[in-house]
């Protein structure tokens, strides 16, 4: 049988996790970056343009930063949309707005290709082990036909075919992972100003009331202070913000995400946008 082929457009933490991950297990994997000089450092075929990149492979994921980036990377010269697109699949994983994702579905399906909305639920770490999570929106067919792909990412997978559900699930996931984490960011500062040891309070949050796979995943980088990016507290603002404005068309109030979106955007102007979210711990103990 012949090995699994792919594409894979940005090099960003994600897309070099993805990138190890595909190659890890064993698919031909071609890819284009911006920056081509991070793409020649990674172990893949690496393609000039995005156009020369489509037509070495059926099925193209996209991990980029946002919608931004995917239209620019569609509409550029050689880009996208300037190759044949006749039969090919595109998984697009960026955590995209959740509007223009439905102009990114209407675009790419008028070229003839398949657009399959895929946003992640899950960091680096679970990137390299296979161990996301992923919602995907779009036609049926497409979708079972990218599996074979898409397994080698994920262990769990949501086929909400709706186009814009996936992504409007995407940021309401964000919304509780950013509230929880702001959650035990203030309780543990209180903690300790209450007279508890740092290392005592997560402990006990973990056996109590804040058992949970956030306090799991940033138990050591609040207790030690490390911040290294998994998941950038820039883009957790990103999301939140993107989910008020999705709340306001829907003329819906959303309480939880104002407070915790404005804790992420105090994290921005102390500098620390870059820092991994968990470092809201900081912004909440120096207040």
């Amino acid at each position: 049988m012949a090995p699994l082929r792919a594409g894979l457009i940005g090099l960003g933490r994600m897309g070099k996790a993805i990138a190890a991950r595909l190659k890890g297990q064993g698919v031909e994997l071609h890819a284009w970056n911006r920056s081509l000089t991070k793409a020649r450092e990674l172990d893949v075929l690496v393609s000039d343009t995005p156009a020369s990149l489509i037509s070495k492979a059926d099925h193209i994921i996209l991990s980029l930063y946002d919608s931004a980036a995917v239209r620019e990377v569609l509409t550029m010269r050689h880009g996208v949309l300037s190759a044949d697109l006749k039969g090919k699949t595109i998984i697009d994983t960026t955590t995209n707005h959740w509007n223009d994702v439905l102009s990114f579905h209407s675009i790419l399906t008028e070229r003839g290709a398949n657009y399959l909305e895929a946003p992640i639920l899950g960091s680096v770490v679970p990137a390299m082990t296979g161990c996301l999570t992923m919602l995907v929106s779009g036609e049926e067919p497409p979708y079972k036909a990218a599996l074979p792909i898409i397994e080698q990412l994920c262990s769990d997978i949501f086929f909400l075919k709706e186009p814009g559900l996936a992504t409007r699930m995407k940021l309401l996931n964000n919304l509780l992972l950013g509230s929880v984490m702001a959650s035990i960011a203030e309780a543990v500062s209180l903690s300790e100003k209450a007279g508890l040891d740092r290392a005592a309070a997560l402990d006990i949050f973990s056996k109590g009331a804040g058992a949970s796979a956030v306090l799991d995943a940033k138990r050591e980088k609040v207790l030690k202070d490390d911040y290294g990016a998994h998941f950038k507290c820039s883009l957790m603002y990103r999301d939140l913000h993107n989910l008020q404005d999705m709340a306001r068309t829907l003329k819906t109030p959303l309480f939880t995400a104002g407070i915790v979106k404005e804790l992420f955007a105090l994290t921005l102007s102390k500098g620390w946008g870059e820092e991994d979210f968990s470092a809201v711990f900081k912004a909440v103990k120096n207040l």
